[in-house]
């Protein structure tokens, strides 16, 4: 890969954060100007643009970070400062002394690059004195508040729409997967056919990772956000159906690999194949029906604490398209395993879609 391009992300910042942030800075750069006096509020200006986040969350650690490393920096800086001076040797020995320290304390690498740059920052700057170190730790702290509380008012991030889809979009791939079985078993895919359904539905596990990312992301992003309040249900709903749907991908992934490993020609002529297809399709139509109401729940600005009416969670589905169990009359003398093991995790999938105890 060309090294130039890693300097360019995948995807753009949004609009609004770089707009937040610029805010940020001048606030905070104004407000320390009529509160302190002195040199420009470099401080200030870089707590700042470090603190504006995606989430009100990551925010407040970030301040928390910076405000820690500027603390012990500024400190350190302004004792070496009055026993040694400010020389080169005195600057190179604070910095390695703050990689130490915050190596030794197990800071956070914002904190720890904070030490050093607040340190080396102090003691180039100028003439360095107690009221000057304090009001360096100052500027930091005016810059970190104005941050937080700029990201807080100015259209607070919800980043729940992207996980919402992800959910929507995992249950309907986890739909197709179960489609995808039935129709191998009714028109008789040969091995290659079945290695390819496998590697396809072995894919399902790194989307649900994703997707649980996701909703990790919208979690973080509506705590301490007092937009937060009224998305909460539809994500505890999504949190829910993703629980489920982790069940289905394993079951389909081990379904589609059982097929693939004892696949024969003779085994499209089992009657009990063609009953499992058929339940197998049924499952698939579950599956579809709940990637439609998740994917139907829109989030609405205005909407209420409770969130659409419309409810997600795969146990309040009245009644699935399943029949009941299929019944095996003789059992298979060449296949009968794979035909109990497919008869096994269709018993398993219906009870996790009522929501029954195993």
């Amino acid at each position: 890969m060309n090294p130039v391009a890693r300097l360019r992300s995948s995807s753009r910042t949004p609009f609004l954060q770089v707009v937040k942030t610029a805010v940020a800075v001048v606030a905070a750069v104004l407000l320390c100007r009529l509160v302190i006096d002195g040199p420009f509020p470099t401080f200030a200006a870089i707590a700042a643009l470090l603190v504006v986040q995606p989430s009100i969350t990551q925010s407040f650690v970030k301040g928390l970070e910076r405000s820690a490393g500027v603390v012990l920096g500024v400190v350190l800086a302004t004792g070496f400062h009055l026993l040694l001076g400010d020389g080169v040797l005195v600057v190179l020995l604070v910095i390695v002394l703050a990689i130490l320290i915050a190596w030794a304390l197990r800071l956070t690498p914002t904190s720890a690059t904070q030490v050093g740059i607040s340190g080396m920052l102090v003691l180039t700057a100028g003439v360095v004195t107690p009221n000057y170190s304090a009001d360096r730790v100052l500027e930091t702290v005016i810059g970190a508040l104005v941050a937080l509380v700029v990201n807080a008012l100015i259209v607070p991030p919800v980043l729940l729409e992207p996980a919402h889809l992800a959910v929507a979009r995992l249950a309907r791939d986890t739909a197709v997967a179960f489609e995808r079985i039935a129709i191998g078993l009714t028109e008789g895919w040969d091995h290659d056919r079945w290695d390819e359904a496998l590697v396809t539905a072995r894919a399902l596990r790194q989307q649900h990772a994703k997707t649980e990312a996701s909703l990790a992301a919208a979690r973080e992003s509506l705590t301490m956000n007092p937009r937060g309040g009224r998305h909460r249900r539809v994500l505890d709903r999504d949190v829910a159906v993703t629980d489920h749907l982790r069940v289905l991908v394993t079951r389909v992934t081990g379904m589609t690999r059982a097929i693939r490993d004892n696949t024969a020609p003779d085994l499209r002529a089992d009657p009990v194949v063609h009953g499992i297809a058929t339940e197998v399709a049924r499952i698939g139509a579950d599956v579809r029906a709940l990637s439609a109401r998740v994917e139907s729940t829109r989030l609405e600005p205005g909407a209420g604490a409770g969130g659409s009416s419309d409810e997600l969670g795969a146990s309040e589905v009245t009644e699935p398209a399943l029949t009941a169990p299929l019944t095996v009359v003789r059992p298979n003398t060449r296949h009968w395993v794979l035909i109990g093991a497919l008869l096994e995790d269709i018993r398993r999938v219906r009870e996790e879609l009522l929501g029954e105890d195993d």
